[in-house]
């Protein structure tokens, strides 16, 4: 950030007083500017053991596949949010069912949010940013080609729970700033 989006003036990195974090300050009107993780919603839809996933149109990981999830907008509910994306990006209207994973992307500042779904009738097709669109067995899921480890851990664990009979929620943490050569 470089300038400040109340009055136009130069920002600079400072600690506040009464914060323990650098932020974003401007000197002439005093205003903190936060930045806070953004949410990516979606869920794992199932119709008749098959799950939905899509293939990527758009960048990043374009042609790798994941589930319908995407950024949450302001004015919408996890929920709501999870069921706008398979909207969208596989034309499918699903219902959402429990919390099933919460992944912190910590190197990407993003939380993601997945939830279990069902699709009640197998009509979806590839929205926008979708190249293609399918009901996949679990024992045909192209894992080496799963765009996001988010997804990759959210999905295995969906398929764990499934055959455990259980419907628990799942933490992990990811950041790939740890990652060494």
């Amino acid at each position: 950030m470089k300038f400040c989006n109340q009055c136009g003036a130069t920002v600079r990195l400072a600690v506040p007083a009464g914060d323990h974090l650098p932020r974003h300050v401007c000197d002439a009107c005093g205003t903190v500017h936060y930045q806070n993780p953004r949410l990516v919603v979606g869920c794992v839809a199932e119709h008749d053991g098959r799950i939905l996933l899509c293939r990527r149109a758009i960048e990043p990981r374009r042609g790798y596949w994941t589930v319908p999830a995407g950024f949450m907008e302001n004015g919408e509910t996890l929920q709501e949010a999870a069921a706008r994306e398979s909207r969208e990006e596989a034309l499918a209207e699903v219902v959402i069912g429990s919390l099933l994973s919460v992944v912190h992307v910590l190197h990407a500042e993003q939380v993601h949010v997945f939830f279990r779904a069902v699709l009640p009738a197998a009509e979806y097709a590839a929205g926008a940013e979708s190249l293609e669109v399918a009901l996949v067995a679990p024992a045909d899921i192209p894992w080496a080609d799963i765009a996001f480890p988010s997804t990759d851990f959210t999905l295995r664990r969906y398929l764990e729970d499934r055959a455990a009979g259980g419907e628990p929620h799942h933490f992990t943490s990811i950041d790939r700033r740890l990652r060494r050569p």
